[in-house]
């Protein structure tokens, strides 16, 4: 009965005409963004972030949570049309989307995935709505040595789980880990590693940082993608063309309720994120199909189950990052510094100390998605048409966005210049192929990982032995290590493949 009436709070709350003014915004710039390739929702939520001065909490959030979820729509738009992804969890539509569109069935490749991200939409809010309670409610016990190994396992799951190699990934969380300590110690009053420049003794913009690192790189990685890239001539898509066969739906709901499923579980993991939640989806499918072979020729469940994995990996990802204040991937991150921005600390008394703020949010994931449903099946062709806008003009806006935006923070023309410092060392991170989530994700727990430390050690007057006595700190200080063995044996196996692999050449 309590869920009924936090529901209806929730619903009070985003339906309030601000709130549903910017739901509407999030949803629509999250598929706008989503459909244009080499962009995508990090890069945008960086841009708005200055927004969140300006704005209450609540509507604040609600926007940026839809343009997320926004952009898991609109990412396969480009992903089946021109063989782009415009989000790097739409990558695995490419597979079958685009056959299917040299088929002449791009309108049926789109219809079938704006109808598998509703309906892994909806089952990962069922499970948000499920669990996040209850969740809660045992993090309530939690000591400062418990968050800390939860952090610690957080911050390891995401570097072991990235893409690449582990040992890139961990060197990211302790490059994030390392900067997240300049500016003034809070407990001593000394200032670290500022170098006497003035303007670092607050420390490290989070906006300067993300919107470097997300937005200015992914202009330039864009803009030298593009070029090797040619532009094709996109076909006419009506409602016509967008109506599936039978054959199509038979093929494809169960594909979306496994899809779903496997979404559901891996967005709750920190680390994992919807690009992971994707691929598996995809790979079980072909593992149940009876003619796997299709896969790759344009099976539509190749298009429908990492749709609704993404979807459902989306919205099931904000469980942890509200509940415990663990972002599970980068864009968590930014949203957990966006309640850090609102002064709001996020955890489980998030929960209760602001249940408007906590319920009006998920409310407004069932109106978004709604509001998404509307907006990509009857306006397809106005997204298809976006495809069409020269990025001569497209990315300079973008970059001189950036620029506005970052200096409306502080009034800061140093903050400009850490941006553009920041979208140089992301560029070349790209080259280099290291991942820049993890940095995000050690930038913004590293603090709170440091009180947490302290405070342990204060309570325990400096034995060190607490985090192993507490029985939840132990365990995840066990599953840590079980995550650093995994790596470190992934990664001499992989050495070791590497001289048979050239051997047999």
């Amino acid at each position: 009965m309590d869920m009924f009436a936090n529901l209806a709070l929730g619903f009070s709350e985003a339906f309030a005409l601000q709130n549903l003014l910017y739901c509407f915004l999030g949803v629509f710039l999250g598929t706008f963004i989503g459909v244009l390739p080499g962009i995508g929702p990090l890069a945008t939520i960086s841009m708005l972030l200055p927004l969140t001065f300006y704005v209450p909490p609540t509507a604040a959030l609600i926007m940026l949570a839809g343009i997320y979820y926004g952009a898991q729509y609109g990412g396969s738009t480009a992903a089946i049309l021109m063989n782009l992804p415009g989000t790097p969890a739409a990558a695995v539509v490419c597979l079958d989307g685009y056959p299917m569109a040299k088929q002449g069935r791009a309108g049926v490749a789109l219809f079938m995935t704006t109808i598998a991200s509703f309906v892994g939409s909806t089952i990962g809010i069922v499970v948000l709505t499920a669990f996040s309670p209850t969740l809660a409610g045992v993090a309530l016990a939690f000591g400062p040595a418990d968050y800390f190994s939860m952090m610690l396992l957080g911050l390891v799951a995401a570097a072991a789980l990235a893409q690449g190699s582990p040992a890139k990934g961990i060197a990211m969380v302790l490059a994030g880990l390392a900067l997240g300590m300049v500016g003034t110690d809070v407990q001593t009053g000394q200032q670290r590693f500022t170098f006497d420049i003035p303007q670092l003794a607050d420390g490290i913009s989070l906006v300067a940082l993300a919107m470097g690192l997300f937005g200015v790189s992914e202009v330039i990685t864009s803009i030298m993608r593009m070029r090797e890239v040619s532009r094709q001539k996109q076909e006419s898509i009506t409602l016509r063309s967008m109506v599936p066969t039978k054959s199509d739906v038979r093929q494809s709901w169960r594909a979306m309720l496994r899809g779903s499923g496997v979404g559901s579980f891996f967005g709750t993991l920190p680390g994992a994120g919807t690009t992971i939640a994707s691929f598996i989806a995809y790979a079980v499918e072909k593992r149940l199909a009876r003619k796997p072979e299709r896969f790759g020729q344009g099976a539509v469940e190749g298009v429908s189950a990492p749709e609704s994995a993404s979807n459902a990996s989306a919205q099931t990802a904000f469980i942890p990052t509200l509940t415990l204040g663990i972002p599970g991937d980068a864009v968590m991150a930014l949203m957990l510094g966006a309640m850090i921005i609102q002064g709001i600390q996020p955890g489980p008394r998030l929960v209760t100390e602001h249940p408007e703020l906590f319920w009006g949010l998920i409310a407004s994931f069932w109106i978004g998605n709604v509001m998404l449903v509307i907006l990509n099946i009857p306006m397809i062709g106005l997204w298809v048409r976006m495809l069409r806008i020269p990025y001569g003009i497209l990315y300079p806006a973008i970059l001189l966005f950036i620029c506005i935006g970052v200096f409306s923070v502080n009034n800061s023309a140093f903050d400009v210049l850490l941006v553009m410092i920041f979208g140089i060392v992301g560029y070349v991170m790209v080259l280099l192929k290291f991942e820049p989530a993890p940095l995000v994700l050690g930038f913004i727990l590293g603090p709170l990982m440091e009180e947490h430390l302290r405070r342990a050690m204060l309570l325990s007057r400096g034995d060190a032995m607490v985090f192993l006595e507490r029985p939840i700190s132990a365990s995840f200080l066990a599953l840590t290590f079980a995550l650093l063995a995994w790596s470190l044996f992934s990664a001499i196996r992989s050495m070791q493949q590497r001289p048979r692999t050239a051997a047999a050449r």
